[in-house]
Formats: structure tokens, C-alpha cells, sequence
């Protein structure tokens, strides 16, 4: 997802002058490895090291995004090189940096790692700081993914070395919109904020797919991110005619509650669609006033089913479960670099770049993973999910015709 409670609004980022500078910095000189990863490599086949960078927010607003996926990524890599590395001979080493969920920052941390002579750089879970960092590994020709930034301008905006483990926010605001659609909603209200691409973009591909679909959107609003009220939102919601009977929206903590609890203490009943950016604890915990609200997500949290041993094993390292989808998205991502080394067989930035490129059918734990022949955003199903009581209930999974999905736009 693409989220924040602080990352600054990046479009196209160029590379910061001091990142530039740290990178010619570190980069070593004849005979030695360089900064783009021309250090001589092992042979194809031989055993290696996958040198992983993560350029993650470990603090501030993403970190309740990234740090799961961490989570997550570090039980996979653990449990793989203690069988004795992928395909038994490609060990895992993560160097994990603090990007304090700032895109400046990102680039800082990521033209450190780049340096380090990393195989692949992991990137935050919002597309502007993934941007930032992301181009840094573009011009040294390494593959970055962003643990779930979703949406589909971050490979626009940086290159064909930049990958995302998340559906696009076109693709997920599609399913939004046939759900209503299916539910028989007429007119909408959509509201969404210009401080983020997720939170920017997201409403207009809603009203692109759903009045595709027949339907209307009679308001757009928008908010400021962290806004202490929605008081003149909700009244404008009220003052509407025809009143919408149902409200989409992108935003997450902390305006998704902010937003929700102002809404039905207004007595508004419309039905609310939220994004991934709400799959947390915080809005479970909102118990009966987030009752009915309905978003798109990656997958069910519950230990039951193929998600069961992850449930255990995740405890067993950690002392607790996980309580975001996102701790399973980070273990998938893992699980698909697991993929694209065999099919690499070689510890080699570029080797590794090209079979991400061309991967097929990795099996995740909420289903397949590919990216050959998609737009370098993950071709995943999307789940829909519903709170009742409290808890996550899985309405379906869903793939929408490419054809039929809100074109990506910078």
C-alpha cells in the first residue's frame, strides 16, 4: 500500500545531491566491487550470498506497514538457510536501515545499501519513498521491490528495475467498484488526499471503474493527512442530494478512524469501502462503528487453512501472532525471491533482476505471485474483506480483466 503519516509527496524524485555524493563515496575502486554490482561474481550455480538491503521504516507513520513485512521477510529467511540456503547453496543476509518513513531519507538509506553491494533493495510500503529509493537502485542496476506499495506509478516513475509486491491500486479499486456495483450502490461519495499517490490517486480510479459500471459519483472531497477533524467533510456528505449509499475512501490510520467515527456519529448509515491501508488492528478495534466496512487486501488474517503454519511458526519466533496481513505479504515476499534465485542460480544483481522479470506462478500463502507480462506490479488475486464483530470475514477473491482496469497514470 501506499501510506504515511508523514512521507513528503514525491512524483518523479530526483536523486538528492548528498545521495549522490554518499554513493560515489562508498563505491570502491579498481579490482573491487562497485556501487552497480560489477564486482566479479560467483558462476552461475555456484554458492553465494543474496546480500538483501532493506531501506524499511522502521519508525514513524509506515512503520505499521513495514515492520510486519520485516517480520515476516526475516521468519522466511531464517527458516531458509537454516535448511541450508535457497535450493540449498544461496544463503540470505539482510542489512536492514531506518528510512523514519521519510522519502528524503529513503534515498539517503538506499544509496548506503546500494554501496554495501547488495543483490536486491527492499523498499518502504508507500509508493513516495519508494520512488526516492528506488531510483538510486535504478541507475546502479538492482532490482527494488517495495514490500506493498500498490500503487502503479511507482515502476512508472523509477524504471524496469523497480517491482512492487503488491496489486495496483487500479486493479484494487476495480474490485471495489464491482462490489458495489454487485450490492446494487447508485451514488457514491469518494474522498481521498493530495499528500500521497495512494491517497491521491485512488478515488479517481474508484469513479473511472465504478461510473464504467453505470453508477455515479455524486462528491469528492479531500483531506489533509492527519487532520484533527472531519466535522465540515461529514456535513458536506449530509448536504448532498442525491445522498450517497455508499463512501470510498483510501485513508488509513490515523484519519481512517478519525474520519469513520465522525461519519456515524453524524448518523450517516452509507456503506464505507476502504483499501489495504485499513487491514490493521486499529480498525478492528474500532469494534460496531467500523461494523459492515468493507476493503480490499492481499488476504484473510486467520489461522486456519495454508495460513495455519505460518500462524505457528510466526509465534514460535516472534511470541506473539501477527495482526496485520502484511507480516504474510513480507513472508511472500521472501517466498518469491526464494523463486527467483532458482531460477537466477546466481547471487548477481542483474541475474536476479532479469528472472524477477520473467517470474511465473511463485506460490505465496494467499495464492500465486507473478510478474512476467505484467507491469512489474505484482499480478496477485485481491482479496475482499468485511468486519463483523470485530473480526476480518472474507467476502471473495478476485482478478479483474486487465482490460477492464483503470489505466495507471503519473
Amino acid at each position: 500500500m501506499q501510506r504515511k503519516s508523514g512521507p513528503s509527496k514525491v512524483t518523479k524524485m530526483a536523486v538528492s545531491l548528498s545521495a549522490i555524493m554518499l554513493l560515489s563515496a562508498c563505491a570502491s575502486g579498481d579490482g573491487e566491487a562497485t556501487a552497480s554490482g560489477e564486482a566479479t561474481a560467483p558462476a552461475a550455480g555456484a554458492a553465494c550470498t543474496v546480500k538483501v538491503g532493506v531501506a524499511g521504516s522502521q519508525t514513524g507513520g509506515l512503520a505499521y506497514i513495514d515492520v510486519p513485512n520485516l517480520e515476516g521477510f526475516e521468519l522466511w529467511a531464517e527458516q531458509v538457510n537454516a535448511a541450508g540456503g535457497v535450493d540449498g547453496k544461496f544463503t540470505i543476509e539482510t542489512v536492514v536501515k531506518d528510512t523514519r518513513s521519510d522519502a528524503a531519507q529513503s534515498a539517503t538509506v538506499a544509496a548506503e545499501l546500494v554501496a554495501e553491494e547488495i543483490s536486491i533493495l527492499i523498499t518502504p510500503g508507500d509508493a513516495d519513498p519508494s520512488i526516492a529509493a528506488g531510483q538510486l537502485a535504478q541507475d546502479a542496476g538492482i532490482a527494488a521491490v517495495s514490500w506493498f506499495g500498490s500503487s502503479p506509478i511507482l515502476p512508472l516513475a523509477v524504471g524496469d528495475h523497480m517491482f512492487s509486491n503488491a496489486f495496483g491500486d487500479n486493479t484494487q479499486a476495480k474490485v471495489l467498484a464491482d462490489h458495489a456495483t454487485e450490492m446494487g450502490y447508485k451514488n457514491a461519495y469518494t474522498l481521498g488526499s493530495p499528500d500521497s499517490a495512494y491517497t491521491n490517486l485512488l478515488p479517481g480510479y474508484f469513479k473511472e471503474a465504478f461510473e464504467a459500471n453505470g453508477g455515479k459519483v455524486v462528491g469528492e472531497g479531500t483531506f489533509s493527512m492527519g487532520q484533527a477533524s472531519f466535522s465540515v467533510i461529514v456535513d458536506e456528505i449530509k448536504a448532498l442530494s442525491p445522498a450517497p449509499d455508499v463512501i470510498m475512501t483510501p485513508a488509513y490510520e490515523p484519519d481512517f478512524p478519525t474520519f469513520i467515527k465522525a461519519l456515524r456519529g453524524a448518523g450517516i448509515t452509507a456503506a464505507v469501502l476502504g483499501t489495504d491501508g485499513i487491514d490493521s488492528p486499529t480498525t478492528l478495534a474500532l469494534a460496531d462503528i467500523a461494523e459492515g466496512v468493507t476493503y480490499t487486501t492481499a488476504g484473510v488474517l486467520k489461522n486456519e487453512g495454508a495460513m495455519s503454519t505460518f500462524f505457528t511458526d510466526y509465534n514460535g519466533k516472534y511470541g506473539k501472532d501477527p495482526e496485520t496481513i502484511y507480516a504474510v505479504t513480507g513472508y511472500e515476499l521472501g517466498l518469491t525471491l526464494d523463486a527467483v534465485v532458482k531460477q537466477a542460480q546466481s547471487c548477481d544483481a542483474d541475474a536476479i533482476w532479469q528472472a524477477w522479470s520473467n517470474l511465473e506462478g511463485a506460490q505465496g500463502i494467499t495464492g500465486a505471485i507473478s510478474y512476467k507480462g505484467g507491469d512489474r506490479m505484482a499480478i496477485r488475486e485481491v482479496a475482499l474483506v468485511e468486519i463483523k464483530n470485530s473480526e476480518r470475514s472474507l467476502v471473495g477473491t478476485f482478478s479483474p480483466d486487465p482490460a477492464t482496469v483503470p489505466k495507471a497514470q503519473l
